[in-house]
């Protein structure tokens, strides 16, 4: 198993990419910290872990808070001695054009989606550092690195991560820790449900595949970068995008 031993927490698991990614890393031998804000989703992952005979444990988190990122990591290193994998997955979406975008939902996905991979990687920082070990990988977006129509707020927070990642990389490398981004396209999750049909096609129209991707595609893609495998692998950005930015 390639994550035999390994204490991982993914943000946003209770459902989608977040979930995939819980259920895949535990797999392979993790024991995973699931976090989301709600419970509901989030504790039914950890059951579902469980329930397979895996190691899980659902921890509440509000990750733009910064004092519930840090009360997390510390539960996290308590409960199980050591945090050798973080996924900042979290995040939300807020989607307007700019002129009709309120100042309270640019915020919002700042907040979550920007500020709260900040704080979750400020708080396993030096619980990794003192290991002399760990991974920290992000989930960015195609959108962060060309752009997309009605999402300033969503773009800017990924782009964020992108250039987060890098400083990250020269930052915590010294210390033995690899940081790495992965930047998903079109992905079949939760989150695309409520959009038009005739949008998703002409989404799909614009990837070389001819299809969306599937959470678990984007895990395996996380699995990798949390692996002894991509051990030499720092500051980079990884698209998971079907092709859709050749």
């Amino acid at each position: 198993m390639r994550l035999a031993g390994k204490v991982a927490i993914i943000t946003g698991s209770g459902q989608g990419i977040g979930r995939a990614t819980a259920l895949r890393f535990a797999r392979e031998g993790a024991v995973i910290a699931v976090t989301d804000f709600n419970e509901q989703t989030g504790q039914a992952v950890a059951e579902e872990i469980q329930g397979q005979g895996g190691r899980a444990l659902f921890i509440k988190t509000d990750v733009a808070q910064h004092d519930q990122a840090q009360q997390m990591a510390q539960t996290v290193s308590e409960k199980f001695g050591r945090i050798d994998v973080l996924v900042n997955n979290a995040g939300i979406l807020r989607d307007a054009q700019l002129v009709r975008m309120t100042e309270s939902d640019f915020d919002a996905v700042i907040a979550v989606n920007l500020k709260g991979a900040f704080n979750c990687t400020q708080a396993v920082a030096p619980i990794m550092i003192e290991q002399g070990s760990g991974r920290i990988i992000s989930a960015a977006s195609v959108v962060g690195l060309y752009g997309n129509f009605g999402q300033s707020n969503y773009v800017a927070s990924k782009a964020g991560i992108i250039g987060m990642t890098k400083v990250w990389a020269r930052e915590l490398g010294r210390k033995g820790i690899c940081v790495n981004a992965v930047a998903p396209g079109f992905i079949s999750t939760e989150m695309v449900q409520s959009i038009p049909q005739q949008v998703i096609e002409a989404m799909i129209e614009k990837v070389p595949l001819r299809r969306m991707g599937t959470p678990d595609e984007v895990a395996n893609v996380y699995l990798f970068l949390a692996s002894d495998e991509a051990s030499y692998v720092n500051g980079t950005v990884l698209s998971v995008d079907g092709g859709v930015v050749v």
